[in-house]
């Protein structure tokens, strides 16, 4: 397998200007700019940097400059430096565990108010949902129940939504699963085996980590830069890893609720289609968009390589435990021999559910809309003022703000919060390797008034916390 390396272009590209937004001499502000891309996941671990003199050439800046903040770095262990191989980036007390809250917890105890999780209460609708479901039953019930690709009537709703979006979609191309998670497992299955490595955009939605991981898969990451995606990190991951599977989130992404452009998307799945890797778009965000309705099918669509997962958990209720695939015919073949190893299906109940609610999806998904892009503003307007050196930005879309705060306390955060009531999901949750230590997600998933409260813990939590009295070194330390 060969080296990940990142060229002089694209390290010179992440530091930005590294010289101006620092004090001290060249080689520290350097130093300091390389050390925060590795903190933030931005720069990943295990990738060999380019040579001192070619980053010398790239930053217009002397050898000497480049050689001292190198070796810095690796005093303070952040790089590990092998003879005939170059700078390889790591963290100082090595490759750790991530952060081990889980997003979905039980009940929370009495006063605690649970933002690890960003998933809102059940549609309106939902019992009538269920009603029309119910009615519906009686004609399914000689028959035997199992149904590994799902209920026609179902792949017909969902295949003509597609349609509708603009993506031509035949039922065949659909499979209904057990919500999203399960048909990222089910791909994980078909197309990978022991070992191989996944590409993933970092930070990610946590349980993809942990399916990747518990796959005995290697999850390759990718970091976002300041907007978009890094489609050449990307492609260089294609090329220089083999990868058998990359997956993103393009949708409102999660946690950073961003948007994947068409000439991104389109970049990205042409590169995957020439290293022969298949490229999942994990769309369990796509309707929740909250500054305006964005057409994701904007690019002409290859006819083999890209799949797509859907979901109801986002959009309508999470216990409705219903998503879906869409792949071309011979690979939603693949995947219904494989299935039958785990589950015979998705129960009838949900699926004539997930009918009704598709059929007559456009109210209740505009007022869900209404109410998530309320409760961004307000939850935005909170953080701006009762926690000022925090940096966050409007999503346009998704479910969380993505808060970039001024040291690597995240974790601490996360603890100090538990004790002012509040439940959080720490940075490092979201990435592999104990990245993303200056993170936390925020969901605007509770009422206006249960955010206030929140935002008033967290900012005595905070000042109880004292950053500035907290080390990126011992933080590190307290990734587990």
């Amino acid at each position: 397998m060969s080296t990940r390396r990142i060229g002089p272009a694209s390290l010179t590209r992440l530091l930005g200007a590294w010289r101006g937004e620092r004090t001290g001499p060249a080689y520290r502000q350097l130093a300091d700019g390389l050390r925060l891309l590795i903190l933030d996941g931005r720069l990943p671990l295990e990738v060999v940097l380019p040579g001192e003199r070619e980053l010398a050439q790239a930053l217009e800046v002397s050898r000497t400059t480049v050689t001292a903040a190198l070796g810095r770095l690796r005093d303070d262990g952040f790089l590990d430096r092998r003879q005939g191989a170059g700078a390889r980036t790591r963290l100082p007390a090595g490759p750790g565990e991530r952060g081990v809250t889980p997003l979905v917890a039980g009940a929370a105890a009495e006063g605690m108010i649970d933002m690890a999780s960003a998933a809102p209460p059940a549609v309106e609708v939902m019992h009538q949902a269920y009603a029309a479901a119910l009615s519906a039953l009686p004609a399914h019930l000689p028959e035997h129940g199992y149904a590994p690709l799902g209920l026609t009537v179902l792949r017909e709703t969902i295949a003509a939504r597609y349609a509708r979006r603009g993506l031509p979609t035949s039922p065949d191309q659909i499979m209904v699963t057990n919500g999203a998670l399960h048909a990222l497992a089910l791909m994980l299955r078909l197309t990978c085996g022991p070992g191989d490595r996944v590409v993933i955009d970092h930070p990610t939605y946590p349980h993809a980590i942990d399916a990747i991981q518990r796959a005995s898969l290697r999850p390759l990451p990718v970091g976002l830069p300041g907007a978009s995606w890094d489609v050449d990190g990307v492609a260089a991951a294609l090329r220089q890893s083999g990868p058998r599977l990359a997956y993103f989130i393009a949708d409102f992404h999660n946690p950073t609720g961003r948007w994947m452009g068409p000439e991104a998307r389109a970049a990205i799945v042409e590169a995957a289609l020439g290293a022969r890797t298949t490229v999942i778009f994990d769309e369990t965000l796509l309707d929740l968009w909250l500054d305006g309705p964005i057409q994701p099918y904007a690019f002409e669509e290859p006819d083999v390589g890209l799949v797509r997962l859907g979901s109801t958990g986002k959009s309508f209720w999470g216990g409705l435990r219903l998503g879906w695939i869409r792949a071309d015919v011979q690979t939603i073949q693949a995947l219904s021999l494989r299935r039958s190893s785990l589950d015979l299906g998705t129960p009838v109940l949900e699926q004539l559910a997930a009918v009704h609610l598709l059929t007559h999806e456009d109210a209740p998904l505009d007022t869900r809309r209404a109410l998530l892009r309320g409760q961004r503003d307000h939850l935005l307007g909170l953080v701006r003022q009762a926690l000022p050196d925090w940096k966050v930005a409007s999503p346009p879309g998704g479910l969380s703000l993505w808060a970039e705060l001024p040291a690597p306390v995240s974790t601490a955060m996360a603890a100090t919060s538990e004790r002012f009531g509040v439940r959080l999901a720490a940075g490092p949750r979201f990435g592999v390797d104990g990245a993303f230590e200056r993170f936390l997600r925020l969901p605007y998933t509770q009422a206006p008034e249960v955010l206030t409260e929140v935002v008033g813990r967290l900012a005595q939590a905070y000042a109880r916390l004292q950053p500035g009295q907290v080390s990126a070194r011992s933080q590190m330390g307290a990734v587990v």
